[in-house]
């Protein structure tokens, strides 16, 4: 991944392709400062550089009568066969958006959308419970979302540029 050195112009162009990534070129070159071409280059450029993993329109869960968003935390078997085999399963199910492998008590971390309890339970009883290899299963429900972004945090990038900027003044 990432073979090349990014700059500033770089970073606009992804703060503001991640915040509207429907931006015709035209669109994203006037919000980066950049003509047309070298702003359509970069962002290929970006994009073939696996900087940028895709587009995805965000659909509202409420309006598609998904209301219950549920964290599952899944406790499985030690064995490399149990591993592999609940991580071929994890990619078959609709209802979970992300799986993520975690240190602790607690194997992977399943966050998921259901219409209701009811399938939820379903899911829970008849499909992970029931999956070779898993030992528990323990849920919590999303009460209220505070905060829901699929944004990542780019400031850190630009700060190493200013840092870089400096030393190079110095030294020159």
């Amino acid at each position: 991944m990432a073979q090349f050195a990014i700059d500033k112009t770089d970073l606009r162009i992804l703060h503001v392709v991640q915040a509207e990534g429907r931006l015709t070129n035209v669109e994203l070159s006037e919000r980066v400062s950049l003509s047309p071409s070298p702003c359509l280059r970069r962002l290929k450029q970006l994009e073939s550089e696996g900087y940028i993993r895709g587009y995805a329109a965000l659909l509202s869960p409420q309006a598609l009568k998904l209301g219950l968003q549920a964290f599952i935390r899944v406790s499985i078997d030690k064995s490399v066969a149990a591993r592999e085999d609940f991580a071929q399963a994890v990619g078959l199910w609709p209802q979970v958006l992300s799986c993520f492998a975690l240190t602790g008590e607690t194997d992977y971390l399943l966050h998921a959308f259901f219409p209701d309890m009811t399938a939820f339970s379903h899911f829970v009883l008849d499909v992970l419970l029931s999956h070779p290899g898993v030992r528990d299963a323990k849920s919590s429900f999303v009460l209220d979302e505070l905060k829901n972004t699929t944004a990542l945090p780019l400031e850190h990038l630009y700060a190493g540029m200013e840092a870089e900027t400096e030393t190079e003044a110095r030294q020159a």
